[in-house]
Order: C-alpha cells, then sequence, then structure tokens
C-alpha cells in the first residue's frame, strides 16, 4: 500500500532511514527535522558548525535534499494534505485508483491556452498554468515543489480520474533535465506505475543541462533512471509534446519509442535532434566558414531548417506522434485518451525486476 510519512518533530539517527524509503514525506516547518547525526556530533566529528534547521529542517528537505516532498504550518495542515494525497491513490498496488464525480465537462476547451505558449521559443511560461487550465476545476497536488523545480510533477484527475502528471518547467532552467530532475521524476513514475495511475507528460525540453557538474556528477547514469522508469511503466501513458523535444531528452520524456501509449503535439512542437541555431552551426560550419557573409548564411539556413523539421509534421508522418492538436483542445483529447486505455492490460517479461540504473 502507498506509505506516506508526517514528520512531526526531531528524526535522528537510524529512525530516518523509515521516512528515506517512504513515498512520500510530510514535514512540519520549525519543528520538524530529519539527520542521521545532529549538530551536536558533527561538531565534534568533523568540526561543522550547523543549526537543526538548516542541516534537518523541513526546508532544508524539501529544497536541497529531496528527502522530503512537502512542508506545511502545522500538524492540522498536514493530516489535511495527507487526506487530499491519499483521494488521488488506491488502498493497494492490486486496486484501480478512485474515480470521483466531476462537475467539469469532458470536453471542455479553454481558449486562453492558445496563446499561453511564446511564439519566440526562447521565452519561458509556466506549465503550471497549462495544466491546471486541463485538469478537473484546476485542480493541481504538486509534489516536491521545491526540489528541482525545472520539472514538475503531481497529481490530477480527468473527469475524475486519477492521473500522474509529469512536465518539464521552461520557466526554470528552460526545462532542461539535470541529476535532480531525472531522478526526482523517475521515482514519481514508478510510484504513479506501481499503484497502476495513467501517467500524463507534458514535454517541452530542450536537452539534458550541460556542465562538467552535471557530467561529473553522473547524468548519463542519472538521466537514465526516468528512461528506465517511463519505459518500465505499464499504466496509460499519454504525451503532449507543447514547444521544444530535442535529442536525448525527447527520448526519454514518455516518447513514442518507449511504448507511449498516445502522443500528442501542438502546432508549436518542435521535434527535432537539437534547435535550429545549433544544428547549423554543426551542419554548415565550412560553409559559414568560407561564406562572405556568415550572419546572413547562418539566419537562411535557420529559417530553411526551422521551417522543414522544427515542426510536428514530420513526427507525425513517422508516426511519432498520433495527432497534431491546438492547446484548447488538451483536456478533451487527454480524457479520450484514458478512457481508451482503461482496460490496458500489458506486463513486462517474467523476472522479478530489472536492473535499474540506480
Amino acid at each position: 500500500m502507498p506509505q506516506i510519512s508526517a514528520i512531526l518533530g526531531p528524526c535522528a539517527g537510524g529512525a530516518v532511514y523509515s521516512p528515506a524509503i517512504t513515498d512520500f514525506n510530510v514535514m512540519v516547518k520549525d519543528t520538524a527535522y530529519m539527520f542521521v547525526t545532529g549538530p551536536d556530533v558533527l561538531k565534534t566529528v568533523t568540526h561543522e558548525e550547523v543549526s537543526k534547521e538548516d542541516l534537518g529542517g523541513a526546508m532544508t528537505h524539501n529544497v536541497r535534499s529531496g528527502v522530503a516532498h512537502f512542508a506545511v504550518d502545522d500538524d492540522r495542515a498536514g493530516l489535511a494534505l495527507i487526506r487530499e494525497l491519499l483521494s488521488y491513490m488506491p488502498s493497494n498496488n492490486m486496486e484501480e485508483p478512485p474515480r470521483h464525480r466531476s462537475d467539469d465537462p469532458a470536453d471542455r476547451e479553454d481558449a486562453a491556452l492558445d496563446t499561453l505558449i511564446p511564439v519566440e521559443a526562447n521565452k519561458p511560461y509556466d506549465v503550471k498554468r497549462l495544466i491546471e487550465g486541463v485538469v478537473d476545476l484546476g485542480r493541481f497536488l504538486e509534489v516536491h515543489a521545491h526540489f528541482a523545480p525545472n520539472i514538475v510533477v503531481g497529481f490530477a484527475r480527468f473527469a475524475g480520474q486519477s492521473v500522474g502528471i509529469v512536465a518539464n518547467q521552461p520557466a526554470v532552467l528552460a526545462g532542461c533535465l539535470d541529476i535532480d530532475a531525472s531522478v526526482k521524476a523517475a521515482r514519481f513514475v514508478r510510484f504513479c506505475d506501481a499503484f497502476n495511475i495513467p501517467l500524463v507528460t507534458f514535454e517541452d525540453v530542450p536537452g539534458f543541462l550541460p556542465g562538467t557538474g552535471q557530467e561529473f556528477g553522473g547524468i548519463i547514469r542519472h538521466g537514465a533512471k526516468l528512461l528506465y522508469a517511463f519505459a518500465e511503466a505499464t499504466v496509460p501513458k499519454i504525451t503532449v509534446i507543447t514547444r521544444k523535444a530535442y535529442g536525448g531528452a525527447y527520448c526519454v520524456m514518455s516518447s513514442k519509442h518507449i511504448r507511449t501509449d498516445l502522443n500528442f503535439a501542438y502546432p508549436t512542437a518542435e521535434i527535432a535532434v537539437m534547435g535550429p541555431e545549433g544544428a547549423v552551426n554543426v551542419l554548415y560550419r565550412r560553409e559559414l566558414a568560407r561564406a562572405d557573409d556568415p550572419e546572413a548564411l547562418r539566419r537562411q539556413k535557420v529559417e530553411e531548417f526551422r521551417e522543414k523539421f522544427a515542426n510536428p509534421y514530420v513526427a507525425a508522418e513517422r508516426g511519432f506522434v498520433d495527432e497534431v492538436i491546438f492547446p484548447r483542445q488538451t483536456r478533451r483529447k487527454i480524457v479520450a485518451g484514458l478512457d481508451m486505455t482503461r482496460n490496458k492490460r500489458e506486463r513486462n517479461p517474467p523476472r522479478k525486476h530489472g536492473n535499474i540504473p540506480l
């Protein structure tokens, strides 16, 4: 059954291991602390001086370590949050998620969504506005809101059906996948698959975050966790590509290549190995070096590349996108997709488990 820990006060030493493997941890601000060794031990052994709050307080574990998933103001708020969280989940892994009566029309369309995504590919937008515009009554329960905010995960409902949502957040790091985002999303996907909760993915990802810190930290290994989680998940999976879907990060984010059931794309979607500017610099490097006016030639090639490849229609022709839709149609298409895949039954090869890249 789903496991949720409410940490109301100090939790130290061996006692910390129970919350560390729990599905969701709720911590109360100013009174809850978690650490393996406390400040006094650190001062004695390593000569580090740190307060209980900075070492293991609610916001430390919500923002920096990712050990906690929620931070609340008091015990009452924590219990109310747990009650809401449980409303999205079945009692055990053999049951289907609960279905609730919904007064929000399944075919509702929101015209404002058609203008939410900027025409300029380098301008950010808040993906939470998109999520709230398509889910039942705009209610989205975000999980891990303070940790790795470049990816958004949480629970919502479509026509009363509980779903888990995974979405790139263009407003933070342009929606790039990094180590923390990959691990955060992978664990959430694994949880939803364990308890039969369908997955809806909103994709706008320009790639993996570059840098020596990420490479030395093992971004290849950690990024593979998200790929593995999506590929192994057997629940209904629906993906909506809103804008950028580049390279390996496109494949990782529940693409058709890893057995996603339905893949939709907006007209603003760009599905390619990389963005037009980067592709032109690589493909036409020699021509640009020899050109009398490199900048003019670069602009010309970028426009040609954008017109030919930076759109969803080439991918749709090849079967990687099931349908190109307008943003206002998103809710209706997802509800229909969930209804179509409701009785989906898929089994992985008979084995105890695969070897996830831990």
